[in-house]
């Protein structure tokens, strides 16, 4: 199966994990490295559409930058807080799966299962 994207961090075990999910089941996917490449806004905005999500439950709430950047505030828009993220590509919720005009959080990794028919 082609056209799989994981946005990864190798570092984080539930990233690593839900590669090894794919991988074992012989999918080879695209890795976005987000934290050397950050997605810029606009994939941001495809990627919540994707995932049928509002930003703020994509943001990783435990993150130094979450509580330096005050982003508990709840006044604070979508689009601040898709550029707090943009910015900080450590405050994304991850790995993310892609798979056509779907995509899910791997947490747990075998979320993913759902995309894969």
């Amino acid at each position: 199966m082609s056209n799989v994207v994981i946005y990864h961090n190798p570092r984080c075990s539930k990233s690593r994990q839900t590669l090894a999910l794919l991988q074992a089941r012989g999918i080879e996917p695209e890795q976005v490295l987000y934290l050397e490449t950050p997605p810029q806004p606009a994939e941001l905005r495809r990627l919540l559409k994707l995932l049928n999500i509002p930003a703020r439950q994509l943001l990783r709430k435990g993150e130094a930058e979450f509580k330096e950047l005050k982003l508990m505030d709840d006044t604070l828009g979508e689009n601040s807080l898709i550029e707090a993220m943009s910015e900080h590509p450590r405050l994304i919720e991850r790995p993310i799966v892609v798979y056509g005009d779907k995509a899910v959080i791997g947490r747990p990794p075998e979320k993913v299962l759902e995309l894969i028919p």
